[in-house]
């Protein structure tokens, strides 16, 4: 196999044996899905009950005063519902033995059940398609629908001072939930059916076009997504203080605005890193076969530290990126127990394994974000018989 890149900062030598890479990776994927069992429900229930306990305390005290403390317990109890609906609606539980329908990839958030598994800024069925498909299976592609390099190009050639763009990437953690991700999951489907759109059919709302109504993606980003969550969160919950006085819910709405900072910027910490830095990769080409699929995952992906619980917790086991990409719809339990042994395999057959601090990874995604790095760009993908 041969690849090429501008930069020249890898190549696969042609006695790689990628069919044998692929080959051990298949056999893994077998060995943990023959080891799954209830304590990977009971390690997903232990999970929710810690968002849940997060929640109420958070909430319980939203109207003494405002505090980052107060704060941060309602932010870790919304993280905690995306982490999960993130796993389940991989699939990760569906193949769990004893597993409660409401809790497998076709149940989960779906209707009715969005109010109460993942009421977040999106419709749960718009990120579903924009995340677990066009994402993981374009991942760092020209089709990739969450390409960071791609979306901040603007950013990247504006001539200004570097501090003035290290402003807008603040500005950008804090709202990027609702400025980005929930106009670009809603532009996937289409906004009366719900039904998924091709790519080829897909014109993506932004920033710019946030307000333009005559556009029917656009009225279905607000009728479905920001009315109904910004009532929620900040007038219904601050609301029920009312009989503790108007104080209490002024207190209560600040550690609503809060804690939402707080969820958008810990999330955006976790998230954004993981396929953006000048040691991953991008693609001019999609993959031909399952081969192929495998290293263009590992090669444009990067893990953070991992291995303990509440590293991974607060990660949202995101920090096993390698191994989610590789095995999607695994339980996060098992991504601790594999990773050891893809990280062998990598090295095994000399493909390289990103792995370092959250903090770091944080670094070199910003300096892709204002300029100051590029992504090399793979344009050649070819099998030398």
């Amino acid at each position: 196999m041969y690849l090429e890149n501008s930069s020249n900062l890898y190549s696969v030598n042609t006695e790689t044996n990628l069919s044998g890479f692929s080959q051990e990776i298949d056999n893994l994927r077998e060995e943990v899905v023959s080891s799954l069992s209830q304590s990977d429900f009971k390690h997903l229930l232990k999970i929710e009950w810690f968002g849940r306990i997060s929640t109420l305390i958070g909430i319980g005290t939203a109207w003494i005063f405002p505090n980052p403390i107060t704060a941060f317990l309602i932010s870790l109890g919304q993280f905690t519902r995306w982490l999960m609906a993130h796993h389940i609606l991989h699939k990760g539980y569906d193949k769990v033995p004893g597993v409660p329908a409401r809790y497998t990839s076709s149940n989960f958030a779906r209707g009715w059940r969005r109010y109460v598994d993942w009421f977040d800024w999106f419709v749960p069925e718009a990120w579903d398609y924009e995340h677990n498909q066009l994402h993981h299976y374009h991942t760092g592609e020209n089709d990739d629908p969450d390409l960071v390099e791609r979306h901040l190009r603007f950013l990247r050639e504006l001539k200004v001072p570097y501090f003035i763009k290290y402003i807008f990437v603040i500005v950008a953690s804090l709202t990027w939930k609702y400025t980005y991700y929930a106009p670009n999951t809603m532009s996937v489907i289409h906004p009366s059916s719900r039904k998924r759109l091709k790519k080829e059919h897909i014109a993506y709302i932004t920033i710019k076009n946030i307000f333009q109504f005559s556009n029917k993606h656009v009225r279905k980003l607000w009728l479905d997504c920001y009315l109904p969550y910004a009532t929620y969160r900040f007038v219904l919950i601050p609301l029920l203080f009312l009989p503790l006085g108007k104080t209490a819910v002024l207190y209560a709405f600040i550690n609503m605005l809060l804690a939402e900072c707080i969820t958008n910027m810990h999330s955006f910490l976790v998230i954004g890193p993981n396929h953006t830095a000048e040691d991953l990769y991008r693609y001019d080409f999609h993959y031909e076969n399952k081969d192929q699929f495998y290293v263009t995952q590992i090669m444009g992906s990067a893990n953070y530290n991992c291995g303990d619980e509440f590293t991974d917790y607060m990660s949202i086991w995101l920090n096993y990126q390698i191994e989610h990409h590789l095995f999607p719809d695994l339980p996060m339990s098992k991504y601790r127990e594999i990773q050891p042994k893809v990280k062998a395999l990598c090295a095994k057959y000399k493909i390289p394994y990103r792995q370092e601090s959250i903090f770091k990874r944080f670094g070199k995604m910003l300096d892709v974000t204002v300029g100051k790095a590029k992504m090399p760009e793979l344009r050649i993908f070819s099998k030398v018989l």
